[in-house]
């Protein structure tokens, strides 16, 4: 064809044709797979499903009507069968994390999106003792003391704000238990909390660079916008480069909040590691335990490895803890004789003269725990399915009856697996905590249940996690009593996590005495 004006936007059609094909056709054993729409040809289904912020409810439908297997792009299949977990996540099977994960990085990749498998291994050889038995137990000081100051500020606001008929003060949940969240890691991670709580506000100082005049931003709104932005695009993450420049305020103003989030991380590590603070510091909270860790060449971590570790751990320890305890209180609310029961237990099982119990108190009381795990499978703070990619030139595997081969990206849906019939029963779609009773859990079940992940990758923090909701939980429920205030369900919506966007509650001091 002799190049001319008329034949160039043939050409660029053609090539354009290329771009999606080639790569269709060189993945031909995925092909009998369904896939919705354009899936199959190109990741911009998954990047417009991520954006519109339900991609876990759109992956879950797709399931019910095709099956365990969905391809949701042109490389990724989603495989909605828990006897996968072991095959995609667990040890040993050689499979990497995506680049899905590239969108995460900011300062310097961290433990969460480093996708080297020696480089992970290094990492969390230096971090892994962070969240020792021992540490853990040092840590509860931190998180004790900021729940005091919860239970401070609300018993404040029964008394000042209480309606004068019904004593209700009415309040968005959500954002109380962000402010607790964000003040106990800010304390565990960066020396001193937020300050979140004793202002009611949503408020962090950042600095890009460590000489830089302090600014102040909304840090749960920063990082609200930087897990959404940062989901979406790692289904197309070839648009990283380009996504300020989209028209579309949604990644503009994310990427921005990237840049902020990690300004936060910046600042608040700076001043934890003075040297007049250091000289002087007795803490033993997570900085401190990170500082102290060393890989296996006897190594420590250098100053902006450091920051990127301590910015891993605000974001898996802020919104992780204040969506989950807000969704504890949303379907302890909504389903009946759940509250009266935990009364019953807390009152049993704390002395009468302690308002915040600890974690020695309430770690064996069994309802509890069944109300916090039900509420980690059937609200599913983590809902998407994690992408894992076969490394190129490895055999053949079989998953779900079906041969996958090297760069193939598999997933396994977390929403879709905690709430299927198949593995729950009948019930899947309801509350129930004694579900969680040992003498009715199968052991499919309790393989099913993957709310920290699975495997070498799943969630270092997950004892410390546990540690906060149950002292949270109890306290909540011990001295406070509560009436919803919405109406119909409480709307979530989905970033890297599925956030809650709002809890209208009443809330006043528990009549009974405790």
């Amino acid at each position: 064809m002799i190049l001319t004006l008329e034949n160039v936007p043939f050409i660029l059609l053609g090539l354009l044709g290329a771009y999606y094909l080639v790569p269709y056709l060189r993945r031909s054993h995925l092909r009998d797979i369904p896939a919705p729409s354009f899936a199959a040809l190109t990741n911009f289904w998954l990047l417009l499903q991520a954006r519109r912020g339900h991609k876990f409810q759109r992956i879950d439908d797709l399931h019910k009507k095709h099956g365990k297997l969905v391809r949701i792009s042109p490389t990724q299949v989603s495989i909605a069968d828990d006897a996968a977990i072991q095959s995609i996540y667990g040890h040993g099977n050689g499979f990497l994390k995506a680049d899905f994960y590239d969108a995460f990085v900011s300062i310097r990749r961290g433990l969460f999106n480093t996708r080297d498998r020696a480089e992970h291994t290094r990492k969390r050889k230096t971090v892994s003792h962070t969240f020792s038995a021992k540490s853990i137990g040092q840590f509860e000081q931190y998180i004790h003391g900021n729940v005091e100051e919860f239970v401070k500020q609300w018993q404040k606001l029964a008394d000042l704000q209480g309606n004068p008929k019904t004593g209700y003060a009415s309040l968005d949940a959500l954002n109380w238990f962000n402010f607790l969240a964000f003040d106990i890691i800010g304390d565990l991670a960066f020396g001193a909390p937020f300050g979140m709580l004793e202002k009611g506000q949503d408020i962090a100082e950042m600095r890009m660079h460590p000489k830089d005049p302090p600014k102040y931003v909304a840090a749960v709104e920063v990082l609200n916008r930087r897990g959404e932005v940062s989901a979406t695009l790692g289904c197309m993450p070839s648009l990283i480069p380009f996504a300020k420049y989209i028209p579309d305020k949604f990644f503009s103003e994310g990427m921005q909040a990237v840049e902020n989030l990690a300004g936060i991380a910046i600042a608040r590590v700076n001043e934890r590691t003075k040297p007049e603070v250091m000289a002087n510091n007795t803490r033993v909270d997570l900085l401190a335990r990170l500082m102290e860790g060393k890989d296996g060449n006897g190594n420590n971590l250098g100053g902006p490895e450091l920051t990127a570790e301590a910015l891993t751990q605000l974001i898996a320890g802020s919104d992780t803890t204040s969506n989950t305890a807000c969704a504890i209180l949303y379907w302890c609310m909504r389903t009946p004789g759940v509250i009266p029961k935990l009364h019953k237990v807390l009152d049993e099982g704390i002395p009468k003269d302690i308002e915040v119990p600890t974690h020695a108190m309430v770690k064996d009381i069994s309802y509890l725990q069944w109300v916090i795990w039900e509420t980690m499978r059937i609200h599913s703070t983590s809902s998407m399915g994690l992408p894992r990619e076969i490394p190129q030139g490895a055999p053949p595997i079989v998953i779900a009856g079906h041969t996958f081969k090297g760069g193939d990206v598999l997933s396994v849906p977390s929403y879709t697996i905690h709430r299927s019939k198949e593995i729950w029963g009948p019930d899947a779609e309801q509350f129930v905590p004694e579900r969680w009773d040992p003498s009715r859990l199968t052991p499919r079940q309790k393989a099913a249940f993957i709310p920290f992940s699975h495997g070498p990758r799943a969630c270092v923090g997950r004892n410390v996690a546990e540690m906060e909701l149950l002292v949270i939980a109890a306290t909540v429920f011990r001295l406070f009593e509560f009436e919803m205030q919405q109406d119909g369900p409480m709307e979530t919506r989905e970033g890297f996590l599925r956030k809650p966007l709002g809890l209208d509650i009443g809330m006043r001091r528990r009549r009974v005495a405790v």
